[in-house]
């Protein structure tokens, strides 16, 4: 019945993880195997998240050499944030945790290979007075350009929200791609640059020093500016980039990031109508994720698929009223129609590195090449989203 369904799952541990105290299960926000008690997150979540746990840095560090840092926001579920509920939720029950307590939760940082005598220390920082502290809304203090240009700052203002959220696809690059590529778009034309040129250019700058709080990973999950050149020049080769002439009312954008350990650029093509309807007529993606195309006809689906998630999250909004969210279903938060759904032409450059990420880094290029791609057209900047707060919409 209704109750029954509802009932928790209570679980036996057998050995050898029945010597593990507690697991924090963070996709659920904080749920709590403890023997066999359930505990269910507590109205005390949303007081967590305002002093924003889910941004405080950690700092890995082997044998005192930085090699990794990261935040809960990086992964799933928010992983700190659901540990600190835990703590908080047993912490008036007859077994507290304490110290010297295993907790099994998400991973805030890339994997790092150790081995024995190595020192290792996870740092967390960035506490202010008392029980507050200043973080940055989830930049990546190493985020391209980083690195690249001198006298960088990235910093964002995060507003409270008070209620939970789940990932969307390619969780935090989907924004931060937006973002960077459309400024760098802006400051190629302030420049009077080509945008392909410009990013080339940018790229090819010797390398500065890392950035202190960087996320990037010297053991293997640094920013290769040549992997990222290469994907930028095939993809301008194979949308015609600076070789065709373009009817009136259409035009190119392009954009490139890296995430997921994924090199990934794409161009877009699109026409604005009179009216302010756009079509996106084609889409090319160039990507870098390494040596071996496991599943190559998957690998394309899932790279298509991506393209077309990210092209619905140009038309969606989240709104909340009276503490709610408003939208219900597919009627008031659209995705692509198949009409309305552009061809979308795949290409691999195969590079001399292991497999990588794919089913997510494809999404986050696709949202500023659009966008730049219409101000190629009409000369406005679309500095919000969805598009509809400017007053485009899909033909």
């Amino acid at each position: 019945d209704e109750d029954d369904a509802a009932a928790p799952l209570l679980l036996t541990l057998a050995p050898p993880l029945a010597t593990l105290v507690s697991i924090a299960d963070q996709a659920s926000h904080g749920c709590l195997v403890r023997g066999v008690r359930f505990f269910k997150p507590m109205e005390d979540w949303v007081e967590l998240t305002r002093p924003g746990f889910a941004h405080l840095p950690v700092h890995l560090r082997v044998n005192d050499a930085l090699v990794a840092s990261g935040s809960g926001a990086d992964v799933l579920g928010d992983p700190l944030t659901s540990l600190v509920w835990l703590a908080n939720a047993v912490r008036g029950s007859s077994a507290p945790l304490k110290a010297g307590d295993t907790v099994i939760t998400g991973t805030m940082t890339g994997l790092t290979p150790v081995k024995p005598g190595d020192r290792v220390v996870a740092d967390f920082v960035g506490f202010g007075e008392g029980n507050t502290f200043i973080h940055d809304g989830g930049f990546n203090a190493g985020e391209f350009p980083a690195g690249f240009v001198p006298n960088f700052l990235v910093q964002s203002s995060v507003m409270p929200l008070g209620l939970k959220t789940g990932a969307l696809r390619a969780p935090y690059s989907n924004s931060t791609a937006w973002v960077i590529q459309s400024f760098i778009d802006e400051l190629a034309h302030a420049a009077g640059k080509d945008p392909l040129r410009f990013r080339l250019d940018l790229l090819a700058t010797t390398p500065l020093p890392p950035p202190q709080g960087s996320r990037g990973n010297p053991a293997g999950n640094a920013f290769s500016a040549e992997r990222m050149t290469g994907v930028l020049k095939l993809v301008a080769e194979k949308a015609g980039w600076g070789t065709r002439v373009l009817p009136s009312g259409t035009g190119l954008g392009i954009a490139f990031h890296y995430s997921h350990r994924g090199y990934f650029a794409e161009v877009a093509e699109v026409s604005v109508s009179s009216d302010r309807k756009i079509r996106v007529n084609r889409v090319w993606v160039a990507a870098d994720v390494g040596s071996q195309i496991i599943n190559p006809s998957s690998a394309e689906t899932q790279i298509q698929g991506a393209v077309i998630d990210g092209l619905s999250e140009l038309i969606q909004e989240i709104t909340l009223k009276s503490g709610r969210v408003e939208q219900s279903n597919y009627h008031d938060h659209p995705m692509l129609r198949i009409s309305q759904a552009p061809p979308v032409e795949v290409h691999f450059l195969r590079s001399n590195n292991p497999p990588t990420g794919l089913g997510e880094p494809a999404l986050p290029p696709i949202l500023p090449a659009v966008c730049n791609a219409i101000f190629q057209v009409t000369g406005e900047r679309l500095r919000t989203l969805p598009i509809a707060k400017h007053r485009f919409r899909f033909a």
